[in-house]
């Protein structure tokens, strides 16, 4: 049996990809799995996220593979935030259907984390691929960003 272990949103977090406090967030859940060393998340992305032709707007692809890539640092307890993405536009990503994105890390150079994410339909077909760079960073990089902010 998968060792597995659920990301929800937290009510405290407002973070726009998984926190529960920012109300025009995407509160978007995870499962971490422990043994495979991957992220993953199922997703029906709504109308208020859509771009051109009807379809996922570029910005909130992107989103989604951020997110599940940033997950990664939760199996090493790590804090990390992205320093780069670059992202592969595949194929549309439908808006009102099932959704599957995957995110892993392929590598670490000191505090550099190499991360990949994709997103595929529920047949399995890539619609998208992010490969970003992560740097890890100590809580306190967080604590003063936000004391700056609410001192600004």
């Amino acid at each position: 049996m998968a060792n597995i272990v659920k990301l929800d949103p937290k009510s405290t977090n407002h973070c726009f990809g998984c926190g529960a406090a920012n109300p025009a967030g995407m509160k978007l859940a995870f499962e971490l799995d422990l043994d495979a060393r991957r992220a993953r998340g199922s997703f029906v992305l709504g109308p208020n996220y859509a771009g051109g032709g009807g379809f996922a707007h570029g910005g909130i692809i992107a989103v989604v593979l951020d997110e599940a890539m940033g997950k990664i640092s939760r199996l090493k307890d790590e804090s990390a935030v992205t320093a780069e993405m670059n992202i592969e536009y595949q194929k549309p990503v439908p808006i009102g259907k099932p959704i599957l994105v995957e995110g892993w890390q392929e590598g670490e150079k000191g505090r550099n984390r190499f991360r990949v994410a994709e997103i595929r339909d529920p047949e399995g077909n890539l619609l998208a691929r992010g490969k970003g760079r992560f740097v890890i960073v100590q809580q306190a990089h967080f604590t003063e960003a936000q004391a700056n902010q609410t001192n600004s």
